[in-house]
């Protein structure tokens, strides 16, 4: 089937888009499917019907239901650490029984979130009081997926956000945790660490740091932490009450960890209804993504746009634009949740891919990248696919005019890739202008702009908790499907293990404990040049 869609697309490849729209009046609504108030438009691809079709089959021949299916029942489809894949479980709030190794899962989560709201209600209402009096400030100490997801959310969810400020610490470099510490109070903030084994380096260093500044203030730091780890010895040994202890099974991956504890900073910055509408969101995807046909199912056809534009074209980025800016974060929220997760170069029984793994992913809000990046997106020489959203409504009903201009750029944007500027219409204009000759073709020139550049646009309503749950496990959802076609596990990271190993070798190395015998030429010499310069 991959030959097939190569193929096709090699024969359609001089084809442009806006010549589909000439023959198909009404190909926004063919090439476009919803889910209750969000529509997924990808009319202004290359796709066609039977470019869709061959796509939809590559899916139904990677079993893609069957793995589907799978992977809701709790099936270890992690094969190569032997675990379940139930990031989903952590918000079906009313679905049922969810079995792993013959065991239902459920009374645990939903146990476990009912603590954490409890907690959450009690820092946010005053009783837990920490050592000051009422917590001001929530530290989120964690990285990864226990630091992006979070980060994003709150982001996303700001308008909702009227419990304690929090701030959040991920990068082992000092820097970062000296900047958000420094201005609080140690007395009125409660620090949260977030590491399933409790045993993360970068964690544990910024949470003994961390622990270190509350002690100077209060006269038990331990008190004022909560940790978010299924280690509980190791976090008695730290001194943490179990109270404020939230833990979570190892069929939990990190990037796929905030809808459980790993959200506990969000549920006590937006209250515990708030996130349970967040949570409720997703699971409405879930039950989307379980139901509906391959042809109107929101992850799969988001999903197949991805790896026709990525391992049939041959494009070798995409783009995820919001014109939100409370969605600042998503773009690296999916950068990891895409390249973690379908950065790989062998297939589930270990033999070398036959097509090339997942894109680069990247991205930011717009309309700032419009005065960035989109130069080279509709000039450069090299097509970059974009992933459009917007809201159809903002928060601020008194900038109600500002969000149409918004909204407007967002959709001229798409527009735009798709029509470009021919030579005829740039010399019209720079001849409106005075030009002539040689310098009027130069210039003219200029202003070409190709068009025929695909993209995609999701438009919701408005982002609340429930939406923003739904445009997470929609993007969640994509990659486990591209992942199922290019017969991966995107559920291990293998890839993030070794630079880990390496770095704990060189620590000593770096500290002048141990020689650099044995390095490579440029890793010693960085070292000791480090060295000369006080490192």
């Amino acid at each position: 089937m991959w030959n097939e869609l190569k193929a096709y697309r090699a024969s359609v490849d001089n084809r442009s888009i806006l010549s589909l729209f000439d023959s198909d009046p009404g190909r926004g609504g063919n090439f476009s499917a919803s889910f209750g108030d969000m529509l997924f438009d990808f009319s202004k691809t290359n796709i066609d019907a039977k470019a869709l079709d061959l796509l939809i089959k590559l899916a139904e021949g990677a079993d893609l239901a069957g793995r589907r299916d799978a992977m809701f029942s709790g099936e270890k489809i992690n094969e190569t650490e032997g675990r379940a894949v139930l990031h989903t479980a952590l918000r079906n709030l009313d679905g049922g029984p969810v079995l792993v190794d013959g065991a239902d899962v459920m009374p645990e989560v939903l146990a476990t979130l009912d603590r954490m709201e409890g907690f959450a209600a009690n820092v946010r209402d005053g009783i837990f009081k920490g050592q000051g009096g009422k917590i001001t400030d929530v530290v989120n100490i964690g990285i990864g997926g226990s630091d992006l997801g979070p980060v994003m959310a709150l982001q996303a969810l700001m308008p909702y956000a009227d419990g304690p400020k929090c701030h959040f610490v991920s990068n082992v470099d000092g820097a970062h945790v000296s900047d958000v510490l420094r201005p609080l109070d140690p007395a009125t903030t409660l620090v949260i660490v977030a590491s399933k084994t409790f045993t993360t380096i970068e964690t544990m260093t910024n949470a003994q740091t961390a622990r270190a500044w509350m002690s100077e203030k209060v006269a038990d730091p331990a008190a004022q932490f909560a940790a978010l780890s299924s280690a509980t010895e190791k976090t008695a040994a730290f001194g943490i009450d179990a109270s404020r202890v939230f833990g979570f099974e190892d069929w939990v991956g990190g990037r796929y960890s905030m809808w459980g504890p790993i959200g506990l900073s969000v549920m006590l910055a937006i209250g515990g209804p708030a996130f349970r509408a967040f949570l409720r969101g997703a699971q409405a995807m879930d039950n989307h993504f379980k139901a509906a046909p391959l042809a109107e199912n929101l992850p799969v056809l988001l999903a197949l746009v991805g790896i026709w534009h990525h391992q049939i074209c041959g494009y070798p980025s995409r783009a995820v634009l919001p014109y939100e800016q409370r969605l600042l974060r998503l773009p690296a929220y999916l950068q990891q949740l895409e390249m973690e997760s379908n950065g790989k170069r062998v297939s589930m029984d270990g033999a070398d891919l036959e097509v090339v793994s997942g894109p680069i992913v990247w991205g930011e809000p717009g309309t700032n990248g419009q005065h960035a990046f989109y130069q080279l997106i509709h000039q450069g020489t090299g097509v970059v696919p974009c992933e459009f959203m917007v809201g159809a409504q903002g928060h601020e009903a008194d900038l109600a005019h500002m969000h149409r201009l918004l909204v407007a750029n967002c959709l001229a944007q798409s527009e735009a890739l798709l029509r470009g500027r021919s030579l005829e219409e740039a010399t019209a204009i720079m001849a409106a202008k005075g030009l002539e000759g040689a310098e009027l073709e130069r210039q003219a020139r200029h202003r070409v702009f190709p068009g025929n550049r695909p993209s995609t646009t999701l438009v919701y309503p408005l982002l609340t908790p429930e939406i923003f749950g739904q445009i997470v496990a929609l993007y969640e959802h994509r990659v486990f499907v591209e992942g199922v076609i290019l017969g991966i596990n995107s559920f291990d990271q293998w890839g993030v293990e070794l630079g880990k190993e390496l770095a704990t070798a060189l620590g000593p190395v770096v500290a002048g404990e141990k020689g650099t015998e044995g390095k490579d030429g440029s890793t010693a010499l960085l070292v000791e040049t480090i060295r000369k310069h006080g490192g």
